[in-house]
């Protein structure tokens, strides 16, 4: 975690109603939330060195990268990094991806929330 009393959790995905959820529910809880509506605004972050100590991303972001992607970039930048993954396709076949999370759509953000506080 990075030297503030606040842990830092990246929100990638594309439908902002869910976002917004999620986001808030973490800010109200103490986090300081980045957020990200693409796979490409993900990585802009990650290459900008943004400190980030829980990614939470959606499968399916709509553009040329998808959330695997996405959380491969980031484990290749920090193998510690705590991912939760979101999907609501039940037809997509979910890779293993050693210590991270998988929640199927729809979700309550409480469960990302808690989730998100066991990983920290």
């Amino acid at each position: 975690m990075r030297g503030t009393e606040h842990p830092v959790v990246l929100v990638v995905e594309d439908e902002w109603l869910v976002r917004d959820m999620v986001t808030s529910c973490l800010r109200e809880a103490g986090w300081h939330v980045l957020e990200a509506a693409t796979g490409e605004g993900a990585l802009a972050l990650l290459q900008s060195g943004e400190q980030v100590d829980v990614l939470v991303t959606d499968i399916n972001l709509g553009g040329s990268l998808n959330g695997w992607d996405i959380g491969e970039a980031f484990r290749t930048a920090n193998p510690a990094m705590s991912i939760i993954y979101a999907s609501g396709n039940s037809v997509e076949p979910r890779r293993r991806v050693p210590d991270s999370l998988f929640f199927n759509k729809p979700y309550d953000p409480e469960a990302v929330l808690l989730a998100c506080d066991k990983l920290k």
